[in-house]
């Protein structure tokens, strides 16, 4: 076996290799970046070397330094992760030129994958079930369009050596086109250096199946079943499960075969993924094979019970397989959910930050945590602002559906917007529960899974006003015990405000902008001899509840006009999140705008959301725009953000140019409003 592995990542995948490697004693060394001198994958492993700046083009993309780094360190393998060099021919070449085994698919696999057009081809040949589309080298915009009328809309513009949604855009008609070609070829370009679009049918209703398999240097080769990856957003996955519901064996072996059947084409070595659109009648299609390990391979380990970083270290050892097709069984049900630092609400955008406060749910058998940070460290403007992979199994759907909300509800984030009650919401609607899914499932149960479309949130207003009240009073609470040694202490004197006297008060709740009234009285607090907590009359609307309520650790037990009810509760640095077992509500208390701040118009709205490069100019200063159309678009964390004219006016500047490096923040450009 390998003595020693240098892993060519960062973050959670890199510390995800580092603990197998240390578990079959193979010695680590790990490589970082100036942002990450102080990461959770330098700490885990035994050596680690800097290779250079944050951004990962002068660190993580250096192929040659990070060869240089493991030769003087006699390193005989390098693992690259997913991401950065996974899928780089070139570095896989590097590693062979200098007797390193790369822990991958031999440079040849990587070839006939890393395009997408030759890879249809190659598929086609081997008798892979195709989606009907043009994959051709005459890229002329007016022949893509041709092949797209041709086909019929709506159509999949996607780039032939793209991967993570980038360089991909859905076209509905034809006078979308264009725009909808130069965007994609615009983020092909920036995200791959290469434009080269392919043109695709796509498919209205289809789930995303993906088939794990794994092929040795003897020849052999098996599937370890499938994985729904239906769940997207910006064509990037959210929540991954394995097996797929309502998956028959016979269904199951035809796409185990058919992967196979890909694998044995390239004639692949390790682990790869093949990913197939699943239509509603049981029709699939070959879409792109990943010739690396997934995000979401813990999906499968937790139904298999085998690791697969360890599969693969065998196999580049040059070891059979561990185990053949007939000994692979699946046994229960797992999730995996990506906690993101992102912004659901305003279109997923990511985030940055230092993570102040950072407790996930506690591991067992059921529930597993794969994470690259910890508690006080920053989310970056340089890499994918994923936080963790949370990933939950038992034996059946429903059970482990079970874990994944419970979990969810305990996963504790300071400083920093992330996605966790989104995902909640989502897991909890009814079309997830019974496995309605396709990959417009987000777009499809928008409402259900963004409560502030929901008309149901009242009935919800008496909870939150009486969370609101007992958090405070906790706080309060906290406060003057933390003083009870100070006989100076103003909680000390004897006119010291009490937290519960009897009073009545107002309370408006922020609930995602919208703003609810709530009237509270508390009770004279008999606590002491009422095991049920404070009590309060709430008035919401039109009706007066009778409640009784009490905090205990992250639980808030509620009794509701005779309903015994417990919820999670959850305070972060903006507000309050209650997990219920319909949905999680996130709210505030408002607080009025006095007027205090008169320069609140101007250029406000057009102020970086984040650290960015700005990526094209739309308009021309001085020209007439109308409200809604584009005036500058900046690439962020992946992801393009376009500034929009918010009325019929004109931009007078531009106080940045393509290429430009901006902080978050900063103001971007003028703008002048016609006036009215």
């Amino acid at each position: 076996m390998f003595k020693k592995l240098l892993i060519a990542n960062r973050g959670e995948i890199a510390c995800r290799v580092i603990r197998t490697a240390k578990q079959m004693g193979i010695a680590t060394v790990a490589v970082y970046s100036d942002a990450d001198a102080h990461a959770l994958h330098v700490q885990h492993a035994d050596e680690a070397v800097h290779i250079g700046g944050s951004a990962a083009k002068e660190s993580y993309l250096l192929g040659n330094k990070i060869i240089e780094v493991a030769k003087s360190l006699g390193v005989d393998a390098i693992h690259p992760g997913y991401g950065f060099l996974s899928e780089n021919a070139d570095f896989a070449n590097l590693c062979q030129a200098n007797n390193i085994t790369f822990v991958g698919p031999p440079v040849g696999a990587i070839e006939a994958m890393g395009s997408k057009s030759a890879a249809k081809k190659i598929m086609q040949e081997a008798n892979v079930p195709l989606v009907p589309g043009y994959h051709g080298d005459d890229q002329a915009p007016a022949t893509l369009k041709k092949h797209a009328d041709d086909m019929g809309y709506p159509v999949l513009l996607k780039a032939a050596a793209g991967g993570g949604g980038k360089g991909m855009r859905q076209v509905w008609s034809a006078n979308e086109f264009e725009s909808a070609l130069e965007a994609a070829k615009r983020e092909a370009m920036n995200g791959f250096g290469d434009d080269h679009m392919l043109v695709e049918k796509y498919l209205t209703q289809p789930r995303h199946v993906e088939i794990q398999v794994f092929c040795d240097q003897q020849g052999n080769g098996v599937y370890l079943f499938e994985r729904d990856c239906s769940v997207q957003r910006r064509h990037q996955k959210v929540i991954e499960e394995a097996p797929a519901p309502g998956m028959t064996e016979e269904l199951r072996k035809q796409m185990g075969e058919a992967a196979l059947l890909a694998a044995k084409a390239i004639n692949y070595v390790g682990a790869g993924t093949v990913e197939f659109l699943l239509d509603s009648d049981g029709s699939f299609y070959f879409m792109e094979m990943n010739t690396r390990l997934q995000v979401e391979h813990p999906v499968t380990e937790m139904i298999t019970g085998q690791d697969l970083v360890s599969w693969q270290l065998r196999v580049a050892h040059g070891e059979p397989l561990p185990l053949q097709q007939e000994e692979l069984s699946i046994n229960g049900h797992a999730f995996e959910a990506r906690v993101y630092a992102e912004d659901p609400n305003n279109e997923f955008l990511p985030a940055t930050g230092k993570l102040t406060y950072l407790q996930p749910p506690v591991e067992n058998r059921h529930v597993r945590v794969d994470t690259g940070v910890l508690q006080g460290d920053e989310v970056s403007v340089y890499y994918d602002p994923m936080i963790a992979k949370l990933i939950v199994w038992d034996e059946n759907r429903d059970k482990a559906l079970t874990r994944l909300t419970k979990a969810l509800s305990e996963y504790r984030i300071k400083g920093l917007v992330n996605n966790i009650p989104f995902l909640y919401n989502l897991a909890s609607t009814s079309a997830f529960r019974n496995a309605e899914l396709d990959t417009g499932f987000i777009d499809k149960h928008h409402d259900a899974i963004f409560v502030e479309q929901s008309k149901d949130i009242e009935k919800y207003l008496p909870m939150m006003a009486v969370a609101l009240i007992l958090d405070k009073q906790k706080q309060a609470e906290n406060l003057i015990a933390n003083h009870n040694n100070d006989p100076f202490s103003p909680w000390q004197l004897s006119n010291a405000w009490r937290a519960n006297e009897t009073h009545e008060q107002t309370l408006s709740l922020d609930v995602s902008g919208e703003i609810y009234t709530v009237s509270l009285m508390q009770l004279e607090d008999n606590a002491s001899r009422n095991t049920a907590g404070r009590r309060f009359v709430v008035k919401a609307g039109e009706k007066t509840s009778q409640i009784s309520a009490q905090i205990e650790n992250d639980l808030l037990q509620l009794n509701i006009d005779g309903h015994r009810q417990t919820v999670t509760i959850a305070n972060d640095d903006i507000g309050i999140s209650l997990y219920t077992n319909e949905l999680v509500i996130h709210f505030a208390e408002h607080k009025p705008d006095l007027g205090l701040d008169e320069d609140n118009e101007g250029n406000a709205g057009f102020t970086a959301p984040m650290n960015g490069t700005v990526v094209k100019l739309m308009v021309e200063t001085n020209a007439i725009v109308e409200k809604g159309q584009p005036l500058m678009i900046m690439e962020a964390m992946k992801m393009e953000h376009a500034l929009t004219a918010p009325a019929t006016g004109k931009v007078t500047e531009f106080f940045y140019q393509v290429g430009d490096l901006v902080d978050g923040g900063a103001e971007l450009l003028a703008f002048e409003a016609e006036e009215e």
